[in-house]
């Protein structure tokens, strides 16, 4: 009896202890690095990490965050030297190296790599941004809101209340303040940021390397892709942030990260440090069902059209390879990634799956909960979508259509001058012609006519087709009647007409007196269509649109608050929002459909098995060949293979395109650069059997560098470790 009794009473104290302990599901995650300590640091460590939270993590003292920079406004890059030298994509640093490349010196094609420091190249324009510390500031907020205050008026408390927060941090520090709401904006935290606007390229290998396997591989697996480019951060007088100068000095930094050249092993512990952008993992099931049925669709169909075209382009002439390079991978870059989605949460029954959940959630807040709200969240959910699908449906072809052509989206930067000329305000109007004539050179040098053109023709028939007459203004139908539905010839008188399909007539137009700009506008066919479409927008779709997302956003909020109630016991990780994060798991293959398994590092070999010689996605450069029949792979081999690239576990987005890949030690392992096609769903619904981050080896970088590009300059500056 005693024995039962003690018996009783350990199983007793173990389900107490393990009920008060904090569930973290496996791998799933994109954690703040503040708090860390607390949810975290336990289950990293039973996993492999030799580190402890301080060492990720320490406002007060050097940690591996003082290695890490938000690139630009949406990648990561990681510290790899003392001198300042960054790491990230070549995806990430393709529309610099687009910049700077020429017909003569075409580095997409050929490649960059700056002999010496004096050879590297300013980017202006680019910056890169430390974080200095992060603040939970929630409780001044808590302070000054309730739930009687409308969307509106939080709003406005919200804002003046940060700008009073971020006024008091930033001070005289020449730092900068930033308050981010996270938990759907049931908390909020200060991040304290500087910022280094002098970055110059120091190397990017060419596009057969860092984009081999082009739209084709993108999103999948196996890759052999060699994703990364090199910067530099240079500062000013006291190695502080400076405008360029040629006389600023490589940054010293507080962190650099030493670089592994032992590499992976299946079940290694890894765990990637970056800003991923956006990820939506409470949504409710409604959210998920218009995703996968409407808004990916929509977008999917918008984009296979603008893809056709500008491919075809890309195709005919090296010059307009160049011009479209940049704008065709940011589409399909979207375009695929929604695809595999869709695909991932329909094979995953998310909509069920979350339905399931709502069932236990609603059962709970009838029966569990004295709080109203919780229990009208779904019902009103439900109701709302209902409400404005119509809207959200039309939106999607309004932005990813009707604005998609260029000679549009400038257009619609002439409606501020229009609307300027007719108040008569000469401020404003100065201040729009200012604003206006700074971008036209850019604009220009990567704008083709003749594409633009077939880009309006099918654009506005996908538009007409997809949008009812009664969500379109009724000038565009009639217009569409005059020309019945005819949009080639639509387009083609748009095109001949308008000034603003020529750069040498926007000049002239410029030149013009303000009545005779004001005339010009009135009669230009390309600007009377975006005028009126904007306006259109502006007064019926957009206000739609925007009342669904103050509506949504509430519900949002309160359904967030009302789960962490639900599931006191679970460690909710905020979903992304550009921030910085840490995620965590382990190397390891993956079985994305029946019988077929997949390893979890792919080698050269795999490049020269898809080699097509000629072929725009899959050729590779002779030295590269040479480098693989001679097997000179330096140092940077394993049994005689080169690796290029593995895949794991680790719960990434983008933003995470860049970020630096760690192992247990805190050394660099390599660089996360995409998404395996059937786990791209992880934004919405995070499965750890199929959802798996794709990490370019650090020794294929490196042989790169040093075997290909005969770069042992930058080699020298870094810190390997065997």
């Amino acid at each position: 009896m005693n024995a039962m009794i003690s018996l009783l009473r350990f199983c007793l104290a173990s389900f107490i202890l393990l009920s008060s302990l904090t569930i973290v599901r496996a791998d799933e995650g994109m954690w703040l690095p503040q708090l860390l300590k607390q949810l975290n640091e336990a289950d990293m460590r039973l996993k492999g990490l030799q580190l402890t939270a301080g060492d990720l993590y320490n406002p007060d003292s050097v940690s591996l965050k003082d290695a890490i920079v938000l690139f630009g406004g949406g990648c990561t890059g990681e510290i790899i030297s003392p001198k300042g030298l960054l790491l990230t994509n070549h995806h990430c640093g393709f529309g610099q190296i687009q910049e700077h490349s020429t017909l003569e010196k075409n580095y997409l094609r050929d490649g960059f790599w700056a002999k010496e420091e004096k050879d590297e190249i300013p980017c202006s324009g680019l910056s890169v941004t430390f974080i200095v510390r992060i603040d939970d500031v929630t409780a001044k907020f808590n302070a000054v809101l309730s739930d009687t205050l409308s969307e509106t008026r939080r709003a406005e408390i919200i804002k003046e209340k940060a700008a009073e927060l971020e006024k008091a941090a930033s001070g005289n520090s020449g730092y900068q303040a930033k308050v981010r709401q996270f938990y759907s904006g049931n908390e909020f935290y200060m991040i304290v940021t500087e910022t280094f606007d002098d970055v110059r390229l120091v190397g990017a290998p060419p596009s057969a390397i860092g984009k081999f396997g082009g739209d084709t591989d993108n999103w999948m697996w196996p890759r052999h892709t060699g994703d990364f480019s090199l910067f530099r951060i240079y500062a000013g007088p006291g190695n502080k942030p400076a405008a360029y100068d040629a006389a600023n000095k490589p940054y010293v930094p507080r962190k650099f990260f030493p670089i592994s050249l032992k590499g992976v092993q299946e079940n290694d512990f890894t765990m990637v440090y970056g800003f991923p952008g956006r990820t939506q993992e409470y949504i409710s099931s409604y959210a998920v069902e218009t995703l996968v049925n409407v808004t990916n669709p929509n977008r999917v169909r918008s984009r296979d059209v603008r893809l056709e075209i500008i491919d075809e382009a890309m195709r005919s002439s090296e010059a307009l390879h160049l011009k479209y390079a940049a704008k065709q991978s940011s589409i399909s870059n979207g375009w695929k990634k929604m695809k595999g989605e869709s695909r991932g949460l329909i094979n995953a029954e998310a909509v069920a799956l979350k339905q399931n959940y709502e069932r236990g959630f609603q059962r709970w807040a009838d029966t569990t909960t004295t709080s109203k709200s919780f229990r009208t969240i779904l019902p009103s959910l439900e109701k709302l979508y209902a409400k404005y699908l119509p809207y959200l449906h039309a939106n999607d072809y309004y932005t990813e259509a009707a604005f998609a052509p260029e000679i549009m989206s400038l257009a619609g930067q002439f409606r501020k001058l229009n609307e300027a000329i007719l108040k008569n305000d000469t401020a404003a109007i100065n201040k729009q012609m200012t604003s206006l004539s700074g971008g036209f050179s850019e604009y220009f040098k990567d704008y083709d006519q003749a594409t633009d053109q077939l880009l309006l023709s099918n654009m506005y028939e996908l538009f007409n087709k997809n949008v009812s007459d009664t969500l379109k203004p009724q000038k565009f139908v009639d217009m569409r009647n005059r020309y019945q539905s005819n949009f080639d010839v639509w387009a083609a008188d748009v095109f001949k007409k308008s000034f603003l399909a020529d750069s040498n007539r926007v000049r002239e137009f410029m030149k013009l007196s303000v009545s005779k700009k004001k005339s010009k506008l009135k009669e230009d066919p390309a600007f009377q269509v975006a005028d009126l479409l904007y306006a259109y927008h502006a007064e019926k779709i957009f206000p739609a649109a925007s009342a669904f997302n103050q509506q949504s956003g509430k519900l949002n909020r309160w359904y967030m608050a009302a789960q962490r109630n639900y599931e006191p016991q679970r460690a909710f990780y905020p979903d992304a929002n550009s921030t910085l994060r840490i995620t965590y798991g382990k190397v390891k293959g993956y079985e994305p459909r029946d019988a077929v398994y997949y390893e979890y590092q792919t080698y050269l070999d795999g490049i020269m098995e898809k080699y097509i010689p000629g072929h725009e996605e899959f050729d590779v450069p002779s030295r590269l060949i040479d480098l693989y029949k001679a097997k000179d792979y330096g140092r940077y081999a394993v049994n005689g293979r080169l690796p290029v690239s593995f895949v794991a576990t680790n719960h990434t987005t983008g933003g995470n395109s860049g970020s630096p890949v760690i192992n247990a030690k805190g050394e660099l392992i390599g660089t996360n650069y995409d998404r395996v096609w059937e786990g791209t769903m992880s934004d919405v619904l995070y499965n750890p059997a199929i959802c798996r981050n794709v990490t370019l080896d650090i020794r294929y970088t490196l042989f790169i560098i040093d075997k290909y590009a005969n770069a042992q300059r930058l080699i020298g500056e870094m810190q390997l470790v065997q």
